[in-house]
């Protein structure tokens, strides 16, 4: 990963290549923001940048070396990566344990889309964490000296999934570093993260992208205009999210065509016709399922926040808009909390693979009784 490969956040990058042109590499910095801003891709490039052996003149790495050649395959040999993982066959397990799938992964979802990870984990049920063995295994892995470049780079995804215990093993490596390690941690959630452990890296900011920088990324993957232009505008500056959103654009008319339907036949009360569509919804298959409820949860999400009257807070597709324009006064604080929390019970319950025929049926009925609560 070169920085020339990551859209935008200039300022992030120039203050990366100088600290390692001035040879004033701190050797714990913490890269923080919201999730789908590209902060691991910046931790990857600053990694290649520090091991190239031949940087260009614009003060990139050249992508040409041997070095730069290793980290392209996610196989430098004085780069270690540690990230969240979970248990095999009952017992705490270390990263190593999923090197491979993790390589794949970063290849595939260079933003770093930790629902995607827990697919490939395929325990979407899980909580990943960073036990307290990933402690002694880099310990024991650090404690060598670093056999082919100045320093070794531990690239250390989601701190704030320590265990409390891993934790307390890494202070002490932040406390009393090996010279020639550098760790380049990457949060999603940095308030989570051990104070004592916060406390001792330099931070580095990374800013969500804004909606055109968003709609260039998009458009730079070949989504059209009108396709990158939508998805910018609800995916609030998260590429992953924006990305779901592309990937499932005609699913997602369906996914409104199916709300519309629910919120109609059940205001209707027409229990015979639900019976149906709880059949339909059920055909989906699991993961669009799922991703159907979460559609459903930000519909009405979007229609109780049209009471405020403010259209700078929505983040609604033309057709969306047109139909929540109308819809909007059946979704109150009467029912906003609980019609929220049916939707998610409904979510929980697919992704423990219950029955989805009785899980959306019992879901449309509910509908029912909360949609005329006024």
């Amino acid at each position: 990963m070169r920085f020339a490969d990551i859209p935008g956040h200039e300022d992030v990058k120039r203050r990366l290549r100088q600290m390692v042109d001035e040879g004033r590499i701190p050797h714990a910095l913490l890269f923080e923001g919201p999730a789908g801003s590209g902060k691991f891709a910046l931790a990857r490039a600053l990694a290649q940048y520090i091991h190239c052996s031949h940087r260009t003149p614009e003060g990139d790495s050249c992508g040409e070396c041997p070095e730069c050649r290793q980290h392209q395959t996610f196989n430098h040999i004085d780069t270690v990566y540690s990230f969240p993982v979970v248990k095999k066959g009952g017992k705490p397990a270390v990263s190593d344990d999923y090197i491979d799938d993790f390589r794949e992964f970063m290849a595939k979802y260079p933003y770093m889309d930790f629902d995607r990870w827990l697919m490939a984990l395929d325990n979407i049920n899980a909580q990943p964490q960073i036990y307290v063995e990933e402690g002694n295994s880099l310990l024991r892995r650090l404690s060598f000296m670093a056999r082919q470049s100045q320093y070794k780079i531990v690239l250390l995804w989601l701190p704030e999934r320590f265990k409390e215990e891993t934790a307390n093993k890494l202070l002490k490596l932040v406390e009393e570093p090996f010279g020639d390690t550098i760790f380049l941690m990457v949060s999603n959630n940095s308030r989570r993260i051990l104070p004592t452990i916060y406390s001792r890296t330099q931070r580095i900011s990374v800013k969500r992208y804004d909606d055109y920088e968003l709609m260039s990324i998009l458009e730079g993957m070949g989504y059209g205009e009108d396709v990158a232009s939508d998805v910018a505008r609800i995916a609030a500056g998260n590429v992953n999210e924006a990305l779901r959103l592309a990937d499932v654009s005609k699913e997602r008319l369906q996914f409104f065509d199916l709300f519309v339907e629910l919120m109609r036949k059940a205001y209707a009360r027409k229990v015979g016709e639900l019976r149906e569509w709880s059949l339909a919804v059920a055909a989906l298959g699991r993961e669009p399922q799922m991703q159907f409820v979460d559609y459903c949860m930000r519909l009405v999400r979007e229609s109780f926040i049209m009471h405020l009257s403010d259209p700078r807070l929505l983040t609604l597709t033309a057709a969306e808009h047109a139909f929540t324009v109308k819809f909007f006064p059946f979704i109150n604080e009467k029912n906003v909390i609980d019609m929220c929390a049916l939707f998610d019970a409904a979510r929980r319950d697919i992704a423990a693979n219950a029955n989805a025929k009785i899980v959306f049926f019992d879901l449309a009925v509910k509908v029912i009784m909360l949609i005329r609560r006024k």
